[in-house]
């Protein structure tokens, strides 16, 4: 079977199950979802649903039990490891809970380096991380290194690193969770209008209500399992 046409990501009947003692744990349950190319979905659900696996499985940074999963109209598991980190750095951006930044390098270093390893020429490098920075109250941070900015900063730069190389397909897993209401609506609106503008899908795992409003597409997670999957218009859009 094939990727359907129009599809950013794809599952069919995925299980994610982790070996343990006295008994397996079962992270994803048969996970079948069909997410549009240009859509943007929250993934809501209490601790333990399985939000963090799903996004870790879509951005082929864990292989699934058994199942199948396209991104990019690419079948994962029959991907090589050198294949899927070339999938990851063209076609994926990642928003990480842990921010995951090089502590050596500043925040500019960092928000570019995606771009450093696609090999886009120093300036325009700097042109274009120096222009997303203003727009998300980062533009005199540039030179300080992560052990220098707050929680907060740190998940800016983050984004900016996920967003900038205008990736088909960004996964981000709480972006606003250290963020006050102003920086987290300034950080959504960035992202609503690269999806808008550029046709990058966002896929976000949230407990924020305010990343469930602006949603298009709010699935439910229990248990490692769809509970409720709901279509409907944003509470906000950006002008």
């Amino acid at each position: 079977m094939s990727q359907t046409n129009g599809s950013a990501v794809r599952t069919e009947d995925v299980w994610k199950i982790y070996p343990q003692d006295p008994s397996p744990v079962e992270a994803v349950r048969g996970l079948t979802l069909d997410i549009a190319s240009g859509d943007f979905v929250a993934m809501a659900g209490p601790s333990g649903s399985g939000k963090t696996t799903v996004l870790n499985l879509l951005g082929a940074l864990t292989t699934p039990t058994r199942g199948r999963i396209w991104v990019s109209g690419e079948e994962l598991t029959t991907l090589s490891a050198k294949q899927l980190a070339r999938l990851r750095l063209e076609h994926i951006g990642f928003v990480f809970q842990a921010y995951n930044l090089l502590p050596v390098l500043t925040a500019l270093e960092n928000a570019e380096f995606t771009l450093l390893l696609r090999g886009v020429p120093a300036e325009e490098r700097h042109r274009r991380v120096e222009a997303l920075f203003e727009e998300i109250g980062l533009g005199d941070l540039g030179d300080r290194r992560p052990s220098k900015l707050s929680g907060g900063q740190q998940q800016r730069v983050a984004v900016a690193r996920a967003v900038v190389g205008e990736p088909a397909l960004v996964l981000a897993d709480e972006p606003t969770a250290n963020l006050d209401s102003a920086s987290s609506d300034a950080l959504l609106d960035v992202m609503e209008r690269l999806n808008r503008e550029h046709g990058t899908t966002f896929v976000f795992s949230t407990h924020d209500p305010r990343v469930m409003e602006r949603a298009r597409r709010l699935v439910r997670l229990v248990d490692g399992q769809i509970e409720a999957d709901e279509r409907r218009a944003p509470a906000q859009s950006v002008p």
